[in-house]
């Protein structure tokens, strides 16, 4: 990633980002919680990337070199730690489940950084206890790095609803199917089905964000059905996709 800014602090506040507008590539010295109170964040790293509608959080450690992308108009909201601060002890970005409390708690922290009241200091408490108890999510696609693997991602990147078994993505890309999915499973940690399934949903996201009806977004990430997309999506987040446009 070029010109990659270096903001020690990680800031504490509210932002509002336009459909498709980025924070390019940068890094704080601190820990940060990244949260979109309506629209779907990304956060990519040379890892790959991580994404959260407004049920999910992004931990990103301190010293992470990451970008921001907005889908849909985003209501962004971080929260800066120090690094003596990591509640879950986690040394990578990875996604957080948001409970109703504590999306009203990022809320309210962030409303107001200036305010050093005790009630603040006791907010952020509460936050960093509700964080501790705050479940990870696989919500993530990381980005190959084996040249024969990124051949056969780029085609389901460029369309996801591709009906192509793993064998028949191998022979396009000259790469032998168990080659394919030992390369999936040491690179990526998932199986090609699983892999496909969250590139699914990410572009699946993507496209509620823009106000893509529901049917035409099953359509084009290539689940058999409607409901079969419903169904899936429903289990990864929490509620329906019908109901994405109205949270926040």
């Amino acid at each position: 990633m070029p010109k990659i800014r270096h903001t020690p602090a990680a800031p504490t506040h509210t932002l509002a980002l336009a459909a498709g507008e980025r924070i390019e590539a940068h890094r704080h010295d601190n820990h940060q919680i990244v949260y979109a109170g309506s629209g779907v964040l990304a956060v990519t790293t040379d890892a790959g990337t991580w994404f959260a509608p407004g049920t999910r959080a992004i931990w990103v450690p301190a010293g992470t070199v990451h970008a921001h992308r907005a889908y849909g108009h985003l209501d962004l909201h971080t929260l800066g730690l120090p690094v003596g601060d990591n509640p879950l002890r986690l040394d990578a970005p990875t996604v957080l489940a948001v409970s109703s409390l504590l999306r009203e708690l990022i809320l309210a922290y962030t409303r107001d950084p200036a305010d050093d009241s005790p009630e603040r200091r006791r907010l952020r408490a509460v936050l960093l206890d509700q964080l501790r108890a705050s479940p990870q999510q696989p919500v993530q696609l990381p980005a190959p790095t084996d040249p024969r693997l990124a051949a056969a991602c780029a085609l389901l990147h460029d369309n996801p609803a591709d009906p192509r078994t793993l064998a028949e993505l191998g022979a396009h890309t000259h790469t032998g199917e168990r080659t394919l999915s030992r390369l999936f499973r040491s690179e990526l940690g998932m199986t090609f089905p699983q892999w496909r399934t969250q590139l699914r949903l990410y572009h699946a996201l993507k496209m509620l964000a823009d106000g893509t009806p529901v049917t035409a977004v099953a359509h084009r990430c290539g689940w058999s059905s409607t409901s079969a997309f419903i169904d899936v999506f429903r289990r990864a987040y929490g509620y329906t996709p019908g109901a994405h446009n109205r949270r926040g």
